[in-house]
């Protein structure tokens, strides 16, 4: 596991993917930032992979196209760290 220059300490870079952990007060908390990435990724054209149970999230970035993790991905990941420190 390797950390990312530039981006939030708690993105690491595992298996050809930029990888964060979450933790919110609640399901709610956490669906309401899910919404908005959700909306991010629909205006960058580039959607992540994510898993949910309560008030854990992971959220996983790719590029699929070339199999491993691309430009696009620092900077969803980059509107992610900015969309979890301003909510």
């Amino acid at each position: 596991m390797e950390k990312i220059k530039g981006l939030d300490n708690n993105w690491i870079i595992e298996e050809n993917s930029l990888k964060r952990n979450f933790v919110f007060e609640d399901f709610v908390e956490t669906f309401h930032f899910m919404e908005k990435v959700a909306k991010q990724a629909e205006k960058m054209n580039h959607h992540p992979s994510w898993s949910n149970t309560y008030n854990k999230l992971q959220i996983i970035l790719t590029t699929h196209d070339i199999g491993g993790i691309s430009e696009l991905d620092f900077k969803l990941a980059k509107k992610i760290d900015s969309i979890f420190i301003n909510q």
